[in-house]
């Protein structure tokens, strides 16, 4: 009995030969070599790379607040204030002194609360991995200060920490510093989609809002 890839192979021998060229399929099969001269390895200086940065996030609708390290906790108590949230959900792993300056109900994420549950929360505070200045794009990998995908997706708030020296300037060297295993999100602005007439519509996928704190000494 022929089977369906024999068959498949048959009818494009029979089209090849009628071109004048029979290969050796099995040859043909083996996946072509693809180059990879990506630009790689460009840096700028760090006043350059968050200027480039912040103008990219403030283009896509984010939220953006600069301070040095020791006054993390303020810039994120002051993000959470800003948009009246009252409750919001961390990754297990995030430094707890960074919610030292927040009044409100923090709710430690683990692998046992329903995603459904994530919804009750105003708001999620999340580490990052790396960040890409040139797209604007933050980068999650699920480590235990940025927590698992559903976290940084179901609340309507989403106040991101970035150091500046977790910057590069383009794509390549962003994927360079990932591990490819870990599960990966990508973030560039808040969540957003355009319906049949291309009105803009946040929020459909994701957070709302999105407030970006980099921490420029860090």
């Amino acid at each position: 009995m022929t089977t369906a890839r024999e068959t498949v192979l048959g009818r494009v021998r029979d089209a090849l030969a009628l071109s004048g060229r029979v290969p050796d399929l099995e040859e043909d099969a083996a996946a072509p070599a693809v180059p990879r001269a990506y630009r790689t390895g460009r840096t700028l200086p760090d006043p350059e790379r968050l200027e480039l940065l912040v103008d990219r996030l403030v283009d896509y609708r984010a939220a953006v607040r600069t301070c040095v390290a020791a006054r993390t906790s303020e810039a994120i108590a002051e993000a959470l204030r800003e948009h009246g949230a009252r409750r919001v959900g961390v990754p297990a792993g995030l430094d707890e002194t960074w919610l030292a300056g927040y009044d409100g109900e923090v709710l430690r994420d683990s692998s046992d609360l329903p995603a459904p549950r994530l919804a009750v929360l105003d708001g999620v505070v999340t580490a990052s991995a790396v960040t890409c200045a040139e797209t604007g794009t933050i980068f999650l990998d699920g480590s235990p200060d940025q927590g698992r995908r559903a976290l940084s997706l179901v609340p309507d708030l989403h106040v991101c920490v970035v150091d500046l020296s977790s910057v590069v300037v383009g794509v390549p060297e962003a994927v360079a510093r990932l591990v490819p295993e870990r599960p990966t999100t990508l973030i560039s602005g808040p969540s957003a989609t355009s319906d049949i007439e291309l009105e803009r519509v946040e929020g459909v996928h994701g957070p709302r809002t999105l407030v970006v704190v980099i921490r420029t000494d860090a």
